[in-house]
């Protein structure tokens, strides 16, 4: 069964930047779409960016974008979320997540569906405070 770590989270003031890594074992990544997410305190967990497993496409959610960058590295089987001019709003625990396109599913897709992975890390804490 394919596992991810997640590591990398802390406490941060606003405006600084944390890089969030997600280490795969037992699997190799190369044919799986990737994701972050995020949960606060009493919300639901959202999706933040994803990443097509050919990965040519990546989306964001609307409120990261121009703030943080999803990146892969396939020497290290590692995914990667930088994070830079963080706000209070963006303290969630992080959790990264993979899966691969179904039979009719396209290698050019990713998704922000918590519904659409069926592989998840233990995720990391992110706080952003004064």
């Amino acid at each position: 069964q394919l596992q991810l770590v997640e590591s990398g989270g802390g406490l941060v003031q606003p405006g600084g930047s944390l890089r969030l890594s997600c280490a795969a074992s037992r699997f190799n990544l190369n044919y799986y779409y990737i994701g972050w997410f995020r949960q606060a305190p009493g919300k639901e967990r959202e999706g933040v960016s994803c990443m097509s497993s050919n990965r040519a496409s990546t989306n964001y959610r609307d409120s990261v974008k121009g703030r943080f960058t999803i990146s892969w590295d396939n020497a290290k089987n590692t995914m990667y979320l930088q994070m830079n001019s963080l706000k209070p709003e963006d303290t969630a625990i992080y959790y990264c997540a993979a899966d691969q396109p179904g039979m009719s599913g396209s290698r050019w897709d990713c998704s922000m569906f918590t519904s659409d992975y069926n592989s998840w890390g233990q995720g990391t804490q992110v706080t952003v405070s004064s």
